[in-house]
Parts: structure tokens; C-alpha cells; sequence
């Protein structure tokens, strides 16, 4: 009998469907255009984008212009790559036009399908990001895509780390801009660190299409990014503090791997300070519990982790004395990406290789709060709909599952349960040799590069031939991706989420096209394709017959997304294949998240050694574990985000004053309130309101104004004077500050005195945000013990955060106004004096120019040569940009050399 649910889906359809029939009219429409595009000749296609630029730019909707836009781009992708988009294509870039995350599977040609939208939005002239999970996808979409968006006029850029600042910033102001989601965070946070609106590599965040949107806002959410600048070095009492953790014991220390914490017991405290006694680092008579002992346990503690929580080769490898971490979801390597807060140091004193200096934080962003920066945002992957209510909760996208060009015609078999590693994976190998019998290509998962290492040696031995992809191997992961799919081929991949690649069966034509030409330099590219291509429909026909794609996975992930995403690699676009996962109550999911029951049940059915369990049932409690781990990581992200929104208000208000001072004309207004403001915060301090004259402390009103001001002023006989009252001398000091700030207006000239005031403002809201950032980390730190007073820390991480943000506005004020107030140009000592230490630092000796001979004066054709005194003289240069070279020819801009301010 059917549900009522079941049965109201079959008569009214899911809201999936309902969606899906609602724009099925609209892409009959961009069909019915078809013909028009097509008669259109190369110069028609880029004239018709120049005709919607115009309509966009004149206030015409983007939803009108959609149906010609997708049209336009179908052709223009048709001539330059010569692949039609399909129907189900055209309906995915329009959800994703609409601010939506179109579910798509694997191979159902997500890449182009971000064309359509790309270019559509485009058209306003805002820019449009297109983010992907890595640099090398980022390269390769951008180089494939600019053809079809350069077909039809529009320009490409691409955007990767250590990138030169002129070519990013040309990057950005392209009409669509691939990047990845790091480097987009990194930028926005460097940007808000510049100086000028000139130097600003991004111009704004008008709309973004997010590539394997679940790996990008989900997975990757729960880390912020932080850009750091080194601290003191502190190298000596890491390796100190790693050396006392291989006594400890398990009864020293608790492990909870569902939190993935650890934490020293009782036993472990008392151990760790007399350990501490026996080997100097704890001073005689003082207690790890002492203020004084906070940096030792802080050490001590992330000791414990990098030993217990961090284990090598699954969570980082050793690379060239470098620690390098690798990516949970996709098995690459993170470089450039450090833990904080010490714990990379303590990883490093581990492994023996050189720690580098502890950082301290400069900027830092949750990715949460960067994409909610755009006016649009939309997505794509393969896999979302198991996160649907985090994405409408946090970023306000909705879900929409776009149906397959054809259907799935993949063997999903039943998990099958060992009760130990060993026989698992010995079930493994014989299932692996099975298949490769029979020529099916194999795709191996593995959840680490040691256990993918482990089966390797274990195929080896049994002399199978095959390939490991992972952290490792990453430089031919290109490769290796390619020949996954030939006939007989056995592929070990640690993680293949977001590797945006297909694995076409029967081996990629291109790259064997590639291979070909390298092996023979001089034969015809076209020949050589349509031989390669003849040999290649033969393999394909013959891996079709052995099954297609069989994926074989050796664990279950937290996340059934990821597990999805494996199992996606395999029936692409109708073809055959076969998913199945071999797990074992050793597993980490298992072990960790409930496996006594289970252990219990197959102990009583009377298992034998090497038997798998093969239930549906076993299933449905495996998804329901990996669900109850998604929702604990949701609640860890929300949590995270919770916190960030605290900072992110108060980021977005100093980030929107740096906008505003970086764009203003003149700032002496600004200037001058902050300074009036001062004084009055000085004045109700030594002089409070309604107090008589006689508690007036005027000694250290004049100290406080001198030491602010930089101002010797009367204040003692201003309050003498008979009538006066705070408002007087208040007035009396604004006048003298504004007196004092006129006569350096007349000193410096307008054009300097705006630079210096602008030059000054930035560096103190920067110097003031730094310091803000760390005292807001150790808030952060430290709020969660409220929790045992029964105070929500959140609460007091928002009141205490607010009064930290007013503090530093304050001190904000006082550091602008002493600043200004004791800045003053350079005498000519001066400059002579700097310019002769910048000489000598760079190596250049200055020679005085010989007099000139007397004929060479009667004969003004011929050129002459310069003296250098000429050129290092400021009082004979004609009026320099800040921003030009300096005259001297010392190479800087002559703002950071003769133009330089005290």
C-alpha cells in the first residue's frame, strides 16, 4: 500500500518536478531561436553581444534578454568547441541564472553549463566569478571556456596564487573571472589592506557561480581563512614540549574522535607538571595552574594534538623538511595552508623538520561571510540535495536537481560489512582481481595515502598492475585521471571528490592524441586524431562489454555527499557501471559512531572468518550515522559562523571606512572631528561635567594635551580666569588644535596635507584592526568557560566584542590625532642626509660634476650630460607625483623615498 506521501508525488509530482516543468516552455523558446543564431556569421555572434550589453546597460531585465543570451552562447560554444549544449544543460544554467544550486551528476558537462549564466550576467558589465576548488581546474575551465566566451566578445581572465598584481588585477576586470574560492578570499582580505582603490585587485562582487558548491561552502566552511604575519620565534620551547609527550600514557590523556579533541585527565595534569619540574621547564615552587604557566600548557597542549589528532600521511605529509597538509575532501595538498594557533609548530617539532615562526593574525574571513558579500550567488556539483537545508539557511540558495541527458545505467550493490581491516580488504583484492579478469576498469577509494599505499603493495603482490593517485602522486594526477577508464586499468584514488575531471571509458582520446604526437613530432595532428580515434571506439566498445566503470570504495566518509560523488564517476551519460563499498566494524565511521551493536548482531549470527554482511538493513543504519555526523558538522559550522557574524559587522564597518578614506578627496574634516572628539573625551575626563573648579585636575589635562597634541597651552590660567567654565576651555582648545592643524596646511600645501592625512588614517585603522583581531581570538578562546557560570557565551562574546570594537575606536581617534599632530616636512638637512644614507645602502657614490668647458655653452645643439647633483638636488625638481619614480633614481616612488613624511 502507498504512503500518502508516495501517493500525492505520483498524483501532483515532487516540487522538484513542478520546477523542473516550469522552464521546460522557456528553453523551447532559445530552441525555436536556434535557427536565427545559427545563420549568424562569427562577426554576428560578438555584434549580438554588443546589442545585449547595450539593452542590459540601458535597464533592459536579464530575464528578457535570457532566451537570445543562451542562444547566442549555445552557438558561440557549438563554432569554438564544437559541443550543443542539451536541453537539460540549457535548464541548468538557467536555475543557476536564477540564484539557485543545479544539481547535475557527474559527466552531465557542468563546465559548459556555467557558460550560460556566465555570460548572461556578463553582459551588465559587473564581472561574473566563476570558482572552482583548485588552481589547476581554475586554469583549465578559463582556458577552455575563454574560447567560447571569446567567440562571442567576451574577455577571460584566470586568477591563481603568487600571481603578479598588475595581471591580477587585469584578471578581475575581465568580463568573467575564473578563480578558486582561496584565492578569491585572500584577494578581498589583501584588498582591504591596501592603500589606494588603485592598488584593489577585486571591483566588487556582483555575481558568482561556485563549482562543486558543497565541497566549496560546505566542506570547506568550517576553516576560516587567515592571512598572518610572523610573531617572535619560539622554536626552542616547541621541541621542548615535544619531547615530554612520548612518556605519556593513555590513562594521562582523554581522546574524543567524534569532536576530534583531546585533553589531559587528572592523572595526565599532575604527570605533565612533575615531567615539566624534572626538566627545567616549570620554575620550582610554580604550578601549571599559575597565569604564568599560560604559554608552557598552551604548548604543552598542542603537543598532545599534533601526537594524538594528527597522524602522518593521512592528515599531512613530510615533503622537502616541509609539513604539508592534505585535504580531507580531495586528497591534495594544501600548499601555503598552515594550522594556527601553534599547532603547525608542534606538528613540525614532531616530525623533526624546521618550525617556522608562530603568525599572528593580520586578516581573516569565514568563506560563509565572503559569498554572502555577492549580490548573487549560485551554484553547481553533482551533490547537494543532502544539504539543502544548510545552503537555504546560510546562504538563502535553493536546491533544484536537474534530471540526466539520459537515464543512470549504474549497479548501486549493497554495502558489504567484514567484521575486521584484514578481511576486508583481502575481500578487497579478490573482488578487484575478479574484475580485472575480465578487462573492467577499476576505480579504487581510499580514505588516506597510508591505506592506499597498503593496498597497493597488497595488488603488487598479487600482480595486478595499477596506478595510486593521492597527495603523492599529485603532479600526474592529469594523467593518471586519463587512463582510469581503459580496458583492464585498477586505479587507487584517495578521495576523487572535486577533481573535476571525467573518466571517459576507453581512455581519454585527447590525451592519447597528445601521447601520439609527442611520440611522433612530424605526422599529421589530423591523421594521427582519426587513427587514435578509431582505436579508441574499438577499447571503448570492448570496456562496455566487461561492464563499464567499476568503483570499488574501501570505507564510508562522514559525509554520504562524498560518497556520492565516488560512486558519480562511474555511469556517466548512460554508459554501464557498477559502485560497491566494502567497509568493516574497524572502520573509523564505525568504530566511532556505533558499531557494538552491530559487532554483537554479526557475532550471533556466527560469521565466519572472511564472510561479509549484505543487507539493506545495514545500509539504512549506515546512512543514518553518516547523518547524524552531517548534522553535528552543521552544527559546528553554524556555531563557527555565529561567532564570525560578531566580527563580520564590525569587519564590514572598518573595511567600508578604509572604501570611504581611500576615495575621499579630503579628509580634513574627518580629521578634525576625530581630533575635536579627543579633546573631548580629555576634557569630561580631568574636568568632569557639573564638577566645580576646584576638582579640576588642570596639571594632567595639560600633560594629556601636550602628550595628544602635541601643544604646551596655558590650561592652568585658562582655569583661573574668573567665569570659566569646560565649555570654554574646551572651545579654546578646539581653536588652538585648529589653529595648530591650519599652520601645517600653510607648511606642507594642500596636496601633501591630504596625502599625509590619508597616509596616516589607513595606517592607524590598520595597526588598531590587528590588534583588535587578536584580542577578539583570545575572546573567542577563553568565552566558552561562561558556559559554567550559566552565561550563554555567545551573548558575552557579542557584549564584550562590542566593547572591544568601542575601545578601539577610541583608541583609533587618539593615535590619528597625536599622528597629525606631530608630523612636519623634512628641512633640507634632512633630506640630504636621508638621501646620502639611501646612496650609501644601495652602493652609489656620488661624484661632484666637473665645470662644464666654455665652448660646449656656445654650441646648445649638441646634448650634454647631466651632473648628478642636478638629479638628487629637490629644490630644482619640477612638481613630482606621488606615485612617480623619485628623481634621485633610486628606483622607489618618490612617496616612499624624497616625498617620504616624518
Amino acid at each position: 500500500m502507498l504512503g500518502l506521501g508516495t501517493l500525492s508525488r505520483k498524483v501532483f509530482g515532487s516540487p522538484n518536478d513542478r520546477i523542473i516543468k516550469s522552464v521546460r516552455p522557456l528553453v523551447a523558446k532559445i530552441n525555436a531561436l536556434e535557427p536565427e543564431f545559427k545563420a549568424l556569421s562569427d562577426q554576428g555572434l560578438k555584434d549580438k553581444t554588443a546589442e545585449l550589453q547595450r539593452r542590459a546597460q540601458a535597464g533592459e531585465s536579464l530575464d528578457d534578454l535570457l532566451p537570445e543570451a543562451f542562444a547566442n552562447c549555445r552557438e558561440g560554444a557549438r563554432r569554438a568547441i564544437g559541443l550543443r549544449a542539451y536541453d537539460v544543460q540549457l535548464m541548468g544554467g538557467i536555475f543557476l541564472h536564477r540564484g539557485n544550486i543545479a544539481e547535475m551528476k557527474t559527466g552531465e558537462g557542468k563546465t559548459l553549463v556555467s557558460t550560460f549564466p556566465a555570460y548572461l550576467n556578463a553582459l551588465t558589465g559587473k564581472g561574473v566569478h566563476v570558482v572552482t576548488v583548485n588552481d589547476y581546474l581554475a586554469k583549465r575551465d578559463a582556458g577552455w571556456m575563454s574560447k567560447v566566451h571569446g567567440q562571442l566578445g567576451l574577455t577571460v581572465g584566470v586568477v591563481y596564487p603568487f600571481q603578479p598584481e598588475d595581471e591580477k588585477r587585469q584578471a578581475y576586470r575581465c568580463d568573467i573571472t575564473y578563480a578558486t574560492n582561496n584565492e578569491l578570499g585572500f584577494d578581498y582580505l589583501r584588498d582591504n589592506m591596501k592603500n589606494s582603490i588603485e592598488e584593489m585587485a577585486q571591483r566588487g562582487h556582483n555575481y558568482a557561480i561556485v563549482d562543486e558548491v558543497d565541497s566549496i561552502l560546505i566542506d570547506e566552511a568550517r576553516t576560516p581563512l587567515i592571512i598572518s604575519g610572523p610573531t617572535q620565534d619560539r622554536s626552542d620551547l616547541y621541541v621542548a614540549a615535544d619531547k615530554v609527550i612520548p612518556a605519556v600514557t593513555e590513562e594521562h590523556f582523554k581522546l574524543d574522535e567524534k569532536t576530534r579533541n583531546v585533553t589531559f585527565t587528572e592523572e595526565g595534569n599532575e604527570f605533565i607538571e612533575q615531567e615539566l619540574h624534572r626538566v627545567g621547564l616549570l620554575p620550582e615552587g610554580q604550578s601549571l595552574y599559575d597565569p604564568e604557566s599560560t604559554t608552557l600548557v598552551h604548548h604543552i597542549t598542542q603537543a598532545l594534538r599534533a601526537h594524538k589528532l594528527y597522524q602522518k600521511d593521512q592528515h599531512y605529509i613530510v615533503r622537502d623538511g616541509e609539513v604539508m597538509l592534505i585535504d580531507e575532501f580531495t586528497g591534495r595538498m594544501m600548499k601555503g595552508r598552515r594550522l594556527s594557533e601553534g599547532l603547525h609548530q608542534a606538528i613540525e617539532a614532531k616530525e623533526g623538520v624546521k618550525i617556522q615562526p608562530e603568525n599572528v593574525t593580520l586578516a581573516s574571513v569565514t568563506f560563509q561571510n565572503y559569498f554572502r558579500l555577492y549580490d548573487k550567488l549560485s551554484g553547481m556539483t553533482g551533490t547537494a540535495a543532502t544539504e539543502a537545508e544548510e545552503f537555504m539557511e546560510i546562504y538563502k540558495l535553493g536546491v533544484v536537481e536537474v534530471p540526466t541527458n539520459r537515464g543512470v545505467n549504474r549497479t548501486d550493490e549493497h554495502d558489504q560489512v567484514f567484521r575486521t581491516a584484514a578481511e576486508k580488504y583481502r575481500g578487497v583484492v579478490a573482488s578487484i582481481k575478479e574484475a580485472h579478469e575480465k578487462g573492467q576498469p577499476i576505480l579504487v577509494g581510499t580514505t588516506s595515502i597510508e591505506k592506499s599505499e597498503m593496498l597497493s603493495q597488497m595488488l603488487t603482490a598479487e600482480g595486478i598492475t595499477h596506478n595510486v593517485l593521492n597527495a603523492r602522486q599529485h603532479e600526474q594526477e592529469a594523467q593518471i585521471v586519463a587512463d582510469a577508464g581503459k580496458l583492464g586499468a585498477v586505479t587507487i584514488a584517495t578521495n576523487m571528490a572535486g577533481r573535476g575531471t571525467d573518466i571517459q571509458l576507453g581512455g581519454s582520446v585527447d590525451m592519447k592524441v597528445m601521447d601520439a604526437l609527442a611520440a611522433n613530432p612530424d605526422a599529421d595532428p589530423d591523421e594521427l586524431r582519426a587513427q587514435v580515434e578509431a582505436s579508441h571506439a574499438d577499447e571503448k566498445a570492448k570496456v562496455l562489454e566487461a561492464g563499464g566503470l567499476f568503483v570499488l570504495a574501501t570505507e564510508r566518509h562522514e559525509s554520504r555527499r562524498i560518497d556520492n560523488q565516488l560512486r558519480g564517476r562511474s555511469g556517466r551519460q548512460g554508459d554501464p557501471g557498477r559502485s560497491a563499498f566494502f567497509l568493516s566494524l574497524e572502520d573509523d565511521l564505525m568504530r566511532i559512531f556505533g558499531s557494538e551493536r552491530l559487532d554483537k548482531v554479526l557475532s550471533t549470527l556466527g560469521m565466519k572468518e572472511g564472510e561479509a554482511i549484505v543487507h539493506p538493513w545495514v545500509n539504512k543504519s549506515l546512512e543514518k550515522a553518516q547523518a547524524k555526523v552531517e548534522g553535528r558538522n552543521f552544527d559546528m559550522r553554524k556555531n563557527l559562523l555565529k561567532f564570525d557574524d560578531v566580527m563580520n559587522d564590525q569587519r564590514k564597518a572598518i573595511f567600508s571606512q578604509r572604501m570611504e578614506i581611500m576615495a575621499a578627496e579630503d579628509l580634513s574634516e574627518i580629521a578634525q572631528d576625530m581630533r575635536h572628539q579627543v579633546i573631548e573625551d580629555l576634557v569630561d575626563e580631568y574636568m568632569p561635567p557639573k564638577s566645580y573648579p576646584d576638582s579640576w585636575e588642570v596639571e594632567g589635562l595639560h600633560e594629556a594635551i601636550r602628550e595628544a597634541l602635541a601643544l604646551d597651552l596655558p590650561i592652568a590660567e585658562w582655569a583661573s580666569e574668573e567665569g570659566v567654565d569646560q565649555n570654554d576651555i574646551r572651545d579654546r582648545l578646539f581653536a588652538a588644535s585648529d589653529e595648530m592643524m591650519a599652520e601645517k596646511l600653510a607648511q606642507f600645501g594642500p596636496e601633501q596635507m591630504k596625502l599625509s592625512e590619508k597616509q596616516v588614517l589607513l595606517q592607524a585603522i590598520d595597526a588598531r584592526w590587528r590588534e583588535h583581531l587578536l584580542r577578539l581570538e583570545h575572546l573567542r578562546s577563553v568565552v566558552g568557560f561562561r558556559g559554567y557560570a550559566q552565561r550563554d557565551p555567545l551573548s558575552e562574546y557579542k557584549t564584550e566584542g562590542f566593547t572591544l570594537f568601542e575601545t578601539m575606536l577610541g583608541s583609533l581617534r587618539k593615535d590619528v590625532t597625536q599622528r597629525l599632530a606631530q608630523i612636519r616636512p623634512l628641512t633640507d638637512e634632512e633630506r640630504q642626509a636621508m638621501l646620502a644614507q639611501m646612496m650609501q645602502e644601495r652602493g652609489i657614490t656620488i661624484q661632484k660634476p666637473q665645470e662644464a668647458p666654455q665652448e660646449a655653452a656656445a654650441q646648445p645643439n649638441v646634448p650634454q650630460e647631466q651632473g648628478p647633483s642636478d638629479d638628487i638636488d629637490p629644490s630644482v625638481w619640477a612638481n613630482v607625483g606621488r606615485n612617480d619614480p623619485c628623481p634621485c633614481g633610486s628606483g622607489d616612488k618618490f612617496k616612499h623615498c624624497h616625498g617620504k613624511l616624518v
